[in-house]
């Protein structure tokens, strides 16, 4: 699963960026992965609530489960990070993920669904923030957007490749073999990580400084504007992550292997504006306002449209377009922090962040399939509207560059002496 090659800074020796080309290969690899997995989940909806009697609400809690495990763990698992090490923390994250990915396609209840889908999501839990550790102890500051945005773009390729083998793979052999597929797929990127995981660079950037309280950076006001910059473009993600597949089958009779196809070409879209999110961010020295605002406001008009669509292809062709438009502003919402956090926080400050997007994948799935329910999916699709205005309006709240950012946090309430001086 090779990732797209990255160019480091042409100054940069031969051996360094071999560290970085490799570490951004074996991140895109888990993050595939880890991708993969979550979404299995929404391409067998279908059949679960055949064989399980669920209807869209409970289909959606089985989603949310995982998302509000995934969203308590992201603190702790940056904790950890910073504590233990985000190699440690993401082999671990891998194991046990993996091991729980098995498990699930041996459910034979709602109840061991909804417990084995929250498991899973503690384990997956931990991983993004230890993932940002691994980057940013590997890269620089002027490489540090544009290695996330090609290890991030591995989502989006993953919404690709997923429907397109997971739908066959379930029509031949039932939808439990899709969990136990991926779950494989795990075992191998975790060994390929333990044993090729370049060391971190050498630098003296934050050399020495304290470990900051975990009160320290929870208290930062600035963080949390970026966590709901997140949890607004998350809620487009994972609304139509979730309930597309469902739609296609449901109002046009689209069977899953046809609806997997459908569903790759906007996942298409999304990890090139992925990539291009990134090295735009760093071409703009952060600024995501300039991405953010209008990235949204196309995807806003372009979820109306597609909830009101008359046809299955209008349907997928403004979807292409929302989902195309939402994506560019993924990788400008961590730029600024990641940049602008000392490197003693970027661990519990990136889980910070994340922890918004996963509050949305906890809270848009129950809602638009209740919406579906009491409604249509032309309600629930509508309601995808406002993840795109948060988004927007929080990226005209939040500092634009590290120096406007640091300041921000500087100014947190009451912060101690040595508060401050951990953030120089």
């Amino acid at each position: 699963m090779p990732a797209p090659p990255l160019p480091p800074s042409p100054a940069a020796p031969p051996a360094r960026r071999g560290t970085v080309r490799l570490t951004v290969a074996l991140l895109f690899a888990a993050w595939l992965v880890d991708y993969a997995d979550r979404l299995v989940i929404n391409l067998v909806l279908p059949s679960l609530g055949a064989e399980f009697d669920l209807d869209r609400t409970r289909q959606g809690l089985v989603v949310s489960a995982f998302f509000l495990a995934y969203a308590l763990c992201q603190i702790p698992g940056g904790l950890l990070a910073d504590r233990f090490g985000g190699r440690r923390v993401t082999l671990w994250a891998l194991l046990s993920w993996s091991v729980f990915t098995a498990l699930t396609g041996f459910a034979w209840s709602f109840a061991v669904l909804l417990a084995l889908r929250f498991a899973f999501g503690a384990a997956e839990g931990v991983f993004p923030p230890a993932s940002m550790k691994v980057l940013v102890e590997r890269t620089t500051p002027e490489e540090r957007g544009s290695a996330n945005g090609t290890v991030m773009s591995s989502n989006a390729l993953a919404a690709v490749v997923t429907p397109l083998a997971v739908a066959p793979l379930v029509a031949a052999f039932g939808w439990r073999s899709a969990f136990w597929s991926t779950a494989a797929l795990g075992v191998l990127v975790l060994v390929a990580v333990r044993l090729r995981l370049p060391a971190p660079l050498p630098r003296a950037e934050g050399a020495g400084t304290p470990r900051p309280a975990l009160r320290a950076v929870l208290r930062k006001g600035v963080l949390w504007r970026f966590a709901l910059m997140m949890f607004g473009y998350n809620t487009i993600v994972w609304g139509l992550n979730t309930w597309v597949p469902s739609y296609l089958s449901e109002e046009h009779g689209v069977s899953l292997t046809e609806a997997g196809a459908l569903v790759a070409v906007p996942a298409l879209g999304a990890a090139v504006a992925t990539v291009l999110g990134g090295r735009l961010s760093d071409r703009l020295g952060g600024r995501h306002r300039l991405i953010v605002v209008p990235g949204m406001t196309v995807a806003a008009v372009a979820l109306l449209l597609m909830a009101n669509a008359p046809s299955l292809t209008g349907f997928v062709v403004l979807g292409t377009v929302a989902v195309f438009a939402a994506s560019l502003a993924y990788m400008p919402i961590f730029a600024v922090p990641l940049a602008g956090l000392a490197p003693g926080y970027v661990g519990v400050g990136s889980a910070v962040v994340i922890l918004g997007g996963q509050v949305a994948g906890m809270v848009a799935p129950p809602v638009m399939g209740a919406l579906a329910d009491a409604f249509s999916f032309h309600v629930a699709f509508g309601f995808l509207v406002l993840g795109a205005v948060i988004a927007a309006v929080m990226a005209c709240l939040t500092p634009q560059d590290a120096d406007a950012f640091r300041a921000a946090a500087d100014r947190a309430p009451r912060p101690s002496r040595t508060t401050k001086e951990s953030l120089a």
